[in-house]
């Protein structure tokens, strides 16, 4: 009997994979087997992001692609799902007839029954507020397939939502009010993800900093922080390293920071979204903290973990925001030096409060703003790039195809590694003095 075949292209940020990875094992479960074909696949699913109106734009026009590949195969079955699925939701079918399922960021957990229905469409789009995250447990040995996961490392996502309201963002709207994960369902799962071989975790959260917060996430009435969640990960015996995405800088606790000097295997990375650097601005993007104490947070964690690596977010080009307003965020740039960043033109996303403001930026104004920020970006990653230029970093290696090794450095920088490489695989921790640096990778070679 044939197995049906599906196939998943995942857009945005590193929630929507690890959603992505849990629709595959439910689906895995049911008998379905997943392929990297989407020419001959049963079932296509496209995992949406909207934080930005370029990646919904992305995914518009390949299900105008799938419009044709479903006249050739009337018995493919066509999934979005997502935040463009939770925030169009109807809208999809009436506009895309040759979709057959809708599913909501709270839905993922039922897609297999769903594809069960008789129904020619379904939109299943239900947010509730008391939503309760199910349990999970990864269950890596039977996820064979063609495009089998990448075992020594993985994403864990430990609460969902968000409850500040940014004017730009739509997160509230597309994945609902913050809730956190219970921290028993948490660890079980990390101890699995350990038995099967994964080194490296990374926690998810769209503000990992306010984990437990909302809700009760241990049984009792006593308080349980991110922190004390990020200890008690790291103390599994066999996890190599520890990473964790994102942080609101309001909410960032002196105990959180201190781990950056008493976890050891917490990796030396912080990425914290500042967005702008102009007080102005951030009032009227409601981040509720000041470019003040923002640069606190920053010197803080330095004194903590003096290699530590920052990176953060910045938005150009935002409502309102005049050249002294950016002529600050350059000059936070300047005196934070960050090792990189995520940098983007505004734009109007649907139904958030900084759409109907007034006074726009001008495109022209917003490219020649983000060209100017990132040129200048560069050139500072490059400068820090330099300073490991000699030095034998340890790393861990994600890549080796026989003749070269990519690896990934505590600080999150990528390394080309040349030279003896066959006795490294996946997931080992290497040392390798570093030889070159460019702007956004390193070049090394192993010690011996």
């Amino acid at each position: 009997m044939h197995s049906k075949t599906f196939f998943i292209k995942t857009f945005g940020c590193q929630m929507n994979l690890r959603d992505s990875e849990i629709m595959a094992q439910l689906l895995g479960e049911k008998g379905y087997v997943e392929t990297s074909d989407s020419e001959t696949a049963d079932l296509i699913i496209l995992n949406t992001c909207s934080i930005r109106a370029k990646a919904e734009q992305k995914v518009m026009s390949l299900l105008g692609v799938l419009r044709k590949q479903k006249k050739r195969n009337p018995n493919l079955k066509i999934c979005v799902a997502g935040c463009v699925a939770q925030q169009e939701g109807q809208q999809i079918i009436e506009r895309m007839p040759h979709v057959d399922l809708v599913v909501g960021t709270q839905n993922i957990y039922e897609l297999a029954e769903l594809l069960k229905e008789k129904k020619q469409q379904t939109v299943a789009t239900s947010l509730v507020d008391n939503y309760s995250i199910p349990a999970f447990i990864p269950d890596l040995g039977k996820q064979e397939s063609e495009v089998g996961p990448v075992v020594f490392k993985k994403f864990l996502t430990i609460m969902q939502g968000c409850n500040n309201y940014c004017t730009y963002c739509v997160v509230p709207y597309t994945r609902g009010r913050e809730i956190s994960r219970q921290a028993s369902h948490i660890l079980q799962e990390a101890r699995a993800l350990v038995d099967g071989g994964v080194k490296e975790i990374t926690l998810l959260g769209q503000n990992v900093n306010s984990y437990g917060k909302t809700n009760n996430v241990i049984e009792g009435n006593g308080s349980f922080s991110f922190s004390d969640l990020l200890r008690q990960v790291a103390s599994i015996p066999g996890l190599r390293q520890l990473r964790f995405t994102t942080s609101n800088p309001k909410d960032l606790s002196d105990d959180l920071m201190r781990c950056f000097a008493e976890v050891d295997i917490l990796c030396p990375h912080f990425h914290l979204p500042v967005q702008s650097g102009s007080n102005r601005i951030l009032s009227l993007m409601n981040r509720k903290y000041s470019r003040e104490l923002y640069l606190e947070k920053v010197a803080a964690l330095r004194s903590y973990c003096p290699e530590i690596a920052i990176t953060t977010d910045m938005i150009v080009g935002f409502p309102g925001e005049t050249n002294e307003d950016f002529e600050e965020t350059m000059a936070l740039l300047e005196e934070v030096y960050y090792h990189g960043s995520y940098s983007f033109k505004y734009s109007d996303r649907p139904g958030t409060r900084s759409s109907a403001f007034e006074d726009k930026v001008e495109e022209s104004v917003k490219a020649e703003r983000l060209l100017r920020f990132q040129t200048r970006q560069d050139e500072i990653c490059l400068e820090h790039n330099k300073k490991y230029v000699g030095q034998e970093l340890p790393m861990m290696i994600e890549k080796n195809d026989g003749d070269a090794i990519v690896a990934r450095t505590g600080t999150n920088h990528l390394v080309h590694i040349t030279g003896e490489v066959n006795s490294c695989k996946p997931g080992d921790i290497a040392t390798a003095r570093i030889l070159h640096a460019g702007h956004h990778s390193l070049q090394g070679v192993l010690k011996k």
